[in-house]
């Protein structure tokens, strides 16, 4: 059952990523969910915001906060496209998003320093529990396809 839940909501921050792509953002896409309701949603658009902190996590958490007019996120869960960066796992900390569930898995990250390394470290009465490869050949064959087709550009 939750499994089916997560695919559902997977499939809604893809539909942002493939917005965000035709944005001409990198393909990324994220939604949270509180009580089985959208409170915030993300896309990548760190190019069209002249942002390097607009990655589709933190357009989703602003997002709600503006929504629910809140900062903390107690009892949420985070879906995005892709593994989420340093950075917007600080924001998932401080957020106290309770679930994060990803689709495809970033090679690029160092694997000295992983999600788990990272959480927890974070605060010792904060637990997070994370879900990984949800969707993951769809997550990652939107990203595979727009960078072919930037790299064929750049031939």
């Amino acid at each position: 059952m939750i499994y089916r839940k997560d695919k559902n909501w997977m499939k809604v921050a893809l539909k942002y990523a493939y917005y965000a792509q035709e944005k001409g953002e990198v393909p990324i896409g994220a939604v949270l969910i509180f009580q089985e309701r959208i409170i915030g949603v993300g896309w990548n658009s760190s190019i069209s915001e002249n942002d390097p902190t607009a990655h589709a996590e933190i357009m989703a958490l602003r997002a709600a906060g503006k929504k629910i007019k809140n900062y903390r996120f107690i009892n949420s869960t985070l879906y995005v496209t892709l593994q989420p960066c340093i950075m917007c796992c600080g924001a998932i900390i401080n957020s106290r998003i309770k679930r994060l569930v990803f689709g495809a898995q970033c090679n690029k990250l160092d694997n000295k320093c992983s999600l788990k390394d990272i959480f927890l470290h974070s605060e010792q009465d904060y637990k997070l529990t994370i879900k990984k490869n949800i969707m993951k050949n769809e997550c990652s064959d939107i990203l595979l396809k727009f960078f072919q087709k930037k790299r064929s550009l750049m031939l």
